[in-house]
């Protein structure tokens, strides 16, 4: 029972048209100057580069909120659009 209430409120907050605004400008933030120079050293992880990790990690956790917001926006849709 608390899984699932836990679950109405996430996808109630993605519901939230102001969070994919919010989502945007912290993928630009995260893919500019200050985040990319933290990240644009000589060293390696498991012998990958720590810049290409920090780009596919980005880019994996931006299609998993994108897989979010649909989840909400689909969710939404079948409910009728009742709150």
């Amino acid at each position: 029972m608390r899984r699932k209430r836990i679950k109405e409120v996430v996808l109630k907050r993605l519901k939230l048209k102001d969070s994919w605004v919010v989502c945007f400008v912290l993928g630009l933030v995260m893919m500019n100057y200050p985040f990319v120079s933290i990240f644009n050293k000589a060293s390696l992880f498991l012998g990958i580069p720590l810049l290409y990790l920090y780009f596919s990690g980005g880019w994996l956790f931006s299609i998993f909120i994108v897989y979010l917001f649909s989840r909400a926006a689909s969710h939404d849709s079948e409910s009728g659009g009742r709150s």
